[in-house]
C-alpha cells in the first residue's frame, strides 16, 4: 500500500470514547515486527471494543474498525489480519484516502503513496502576493485569513455581487453640469470624513454574501442623508432590508442591480442596519431571508413602517427615502466636483484577481498572474463608494492621482476597509458609471426627527 509523507498543518479529526483516544502511529509504528494479533489467536469482524492486546504502555486492537482515518490498530494487524503491508512504515506516515487542505484545496494520499491535491486558483496565492510586494507596482498586498482557504472562483462569487447594469441603464442621461473654473476650483486633496466629520459611515462587512449591490447603496444612501439632514439625522441604512425585502429581479446574496436597489430605496424606503441588522448567509449559496419589514403609504410618497424592528432592542423602525438616482459624466473634474459639493458617489467597478489581497498604496491591476494558467485569472463586477481623492508624489516630480473609495469586506481589509485606485484613467472601468443620489428629507423630517429621537433618549 501507498504510504504519504505527514501533511503540512496535518488536523487529526476529533473522536469520541473510543474515538477520543490518540492515534496509536503517529509518529510511525514502534515495534513494527511484535507479535500481537497473532499472539492473541486471531482478529475480529467489524467493531470489537474487547478485542484488544496490551501494546506498550496502552493497548491496540485486532478488529476491522482499527482500520480507520484514526487508526488504533496493532502493529501485526494489517499483516496477520489482512496479509497486507503495514500503511504507517518509519515516521510521520499516513494512511490510504487520508486527507488534509492545503490553502484551498484537498489533498489525498493516493495509491502510489503521494499527496494528490486539487488544482484550484486560491484567493490567497502565496506567490501572487510576493509578486506585488517585490513589483513596483505603487501597491502592497496582503494575505486576509478571512479569505484563506477559499477559490478563486469563490471569491469571484461569494464576495462581489453586483450585476453590470442593462443597456438601457447604461445609456442613462448623465447630468450636464456647468463647471466654472473661477468658483470650481478643485483641491489637490478631498475626503469626505474630513469636510462633513461624524456623517460618513464606516466601511461594513459583506461577509460571503455577492450583494455589494445592496452594500453600496445603502452606504451612500447613509452619507448623502446625514450630510443633506446636517447631521440631524445620521442614519446607517440596512443592508440587510434591502437584500431580504428588494427582490424583485434581485437576487439577495447571490447578486443584484444597483438600479433596483434605488427604485427600492426611492418607492419602499428602508430601516438602520441596527434596526435591521445584516445576518451573513451561514450557508453557501445563500438563501435570502424573509423579508422582516414593511411600510405604507402616509401620502406624499412618504412612507411609514407598519413591523417593528428585527432587532427587537431598537425601536426606532423609521423608513429613510432617496429621490431618483442620476448618473454623473466619466469626466473626473465633474465626479470631483459632485463629490465636493454633495457627498461620496456610487461606482461600479471591475475586481480582478489581484485586487482581494491589495493590502495599501494606490491599486493598479498588475500583470503577476499572466504567466499563469486561465484559471488563475479572473474578475467579477462589484459596486464600491468613492468618498474623496488625493495625489501622490513620486521620486521624479510626476505624480499619480487617486480615489479614495470604501469597500464592503470590513475594516482590517485594505487602508481600514477603505482602498484608494487610480484616478482619470478608468482603472477598472471606475469612471465608467458613477452614481448620485439625494435622500427625501423635508424640513419637517428633520424637526420631528430630531426631536423624537431625543425625547425616546431621555
Amino acid at each position: 500500500a501507498g504510504v504519504c509523507p505527514q501533511g503540512k498543518n496535518r488536523l487529526l479529526p476529533k473522536r469520541t470514547k473510543r474515538e477520543l483516544a490518540s492515534p496509536l502511529h503517529v509518529g510511525g509504528i514502534r515495534d513494527p515486527f511484535g507479535s500481537y494479533c497473532q499472539r492473541r489467536g486471531g482478529c475480529c469482524p467489524g467493531r470489537d471494543d474487547l478485542c484488544t492486546v496490551p501494546y506498550l504502555d496502552t493497548i491496540c486492537y485486532c478488529d476491522l474498525f482499527c482500520n480507520r482515518t484514526i487508526s488504533d490498530c496493532c502493529p501485526d494487524f494489517w499483516g496477520h489480519c489482512l496479509g497486507v503491508e503495514p500503511p504507517f512504515i518509519g515516521k510521520n506516515r499516513y494512511i490510504m484516502w487520508q486527507t488534509y487542505k492545503e490553502n484551498c484545496n484537498l489533498c489525498t494520499c493516493g495509491k502510489s503513496g503521494r499527496w494528490e491535491c486539487e488544482q484550484s486558483a486560491c484567493l490567497m496565492e502565496p506567490d501572487m502576493i510576493q509578486a506585488v510586494n517585490r513589483g513596483n507596482y505603487g501597491w502592497k498586498a496582503a494575505n486576509y485569513s478571512q479569505f484563506y482557504g477559499m477559490t478563486l472562483d469563490e471569491g469571484i462569487r461569494y464576495r462581489l455581487g453586483t450585476q453590470r447594469p442593462s443597456r438601457t441603464i447604461m445609456n442613462m442621461n448623465e447630468i450636464q453640469m456647468n463647471m466654472d473654473p473661477q468658483n470650481d476650483r478643485l483641491p489637490p486633496y478631498f475626503n469626505s470624513a474630513e469636510k462633513w466629520p461624524g456623517k460618513i459611515h464606516e466601511p461594513l462587512d459583506q461577509g460571503n454574501c455577492a450583494a455589494s449591490w445592496a452594500f453600496s447603496t445603502a452606504a451612500v444612501a447613509s452619507d448623502r442623508i446625514s450630510i443633506q439632514s446636517m447631521g440631524h439625522m445620521t442614519p446607517q441604512l440596512s443592508p440587510q432590508n434591502l437584500i431580504s425585502c428588494d427582490t424583485r429581479n434581485q437576487g439577495g446574496c447571490a447578486g443584484g442591480r444597483i438600479d433596483g436597489a434605488w427604485w427600492y430605496l426611492r418607492r419602499r424606503g428602508v430601516v438602520t442596519e441596527d434596526c435591521y441588522p445584516f445576518q451573513p448567509p451561514q450557508q453557501t449559496p445563500a438563501e435570502v431571508g424573509r423579508c422582516m419589514m414593511q411600510s405604507r403609504s402616509v401620502g406624499r410618497g412618504k412612507r411609514q413602517a407598519t413591523q417593528r424592528c428585527p432587532n427587537s432592542h431598537n425601536y426606532h423602525n423609521d423608513i429613510y427615502q432617496s429621490t431618483p438616482p442620476y448618473r454623473l459624466s466619466t469626466n473626473e473634474k465633474e465626479i470631483m466636483k459632485e463629490i465636493k459639493d454633495n457627498g461620496p458617489v456610487q461606482a461600479i467597478m471591475e475586481v480582478h484577481e489581484d485586487f482581494f489581497v491589495y493590502k495599501s498604496g494606490i491599486y493598479k491591476h498588475t500583470d503577476v498572474s499572466f504567466t499563469k494558467p486561465p484559471q488563475y485569472r479572473k474578475h467579477g463586477t462589484h459596486s464600491v463608494r468613492i468618498t474623496g481623492w488625493g495625489e501622490e508624489r513620486n521620486f521624479d516630480g510626476t505624480s499619480k492621482k487617486y480615489w479614495i473609495a470604501a469597500n464592503s469586506w470590513g475594516k482590517n481589509w485594505g487602508e481600514n476597509g477603505y482602498f484608494r485606485i487610480a484616478r482619470g484613467e478608468n482603472e477598472c472601468e471606475i469612471e465608467a458609471f458613477v452614481i448620485g443620489a439625494w435622500g427625501r428629507i423635508t424640513m419637517e423630517d428633520m424637526h420631528n426627527h430630531h426631536h423624537h429621537h431625543r425625547r425616546r433618549h431621555i
